[in-house]
């Protein structure tokens, strides 16, 4: 059983910035890719970033414009997201997720195990 435990997020002014970390405990964790998403409140949940198994390619929605970056640190089973200029509307649940069998997807079907989710909030 794969667990992935969050940390990080809370509450920032816009423009500022924060980084998640995802820590995880299978062995193998360098041969699953990881995604991002997040889930503001009363919406679907959305594609964030995913990175590669080897963290050599990431993967970002169009509309981020490249405020966030994704990077993992194999020797320490841990995917991190670091957010910069966060704005009002990244506001969300952000949960990371582990896929074992694909590259990076931008859809949350394709990942197996999940985090527990933490809390962003941006102030305006």
């Amino acid at each position: 059983q794969v667990q992935l435990v969050q940390s990080g997020g809370g509450l920032v002014q816009a423009g500022g910035s924060l980084r998640l970390s995802c820590a995880a405990s299978q062995r193998d964790f360098s041969r699953y890719a990881m995604g991002w998403f997040r889930q503001a409140a009363g919406k679907e949940r959305d594609f964030v970033s995913a990175i590669s198994y080897s963290g050599d390619k990431t993967y970002y929605p169009d509309t981020q414009k490249g405020r966030f970056t994704a990077s993992r640190d194999n020797a320490k089973n841990t995917v991190y997201l670091q957010m910069n200029d966060l704005k009002p509307e990244d506001t969300a649940v952000y949960y990371c997720a582990a896929d074992r069998y694909g590259g990076g997807s931008s859809s949350h079907n394709q990942y197996e195990y999940w985090g527990q989710g933490t809390q962003v909030t941006v102030s305006s």
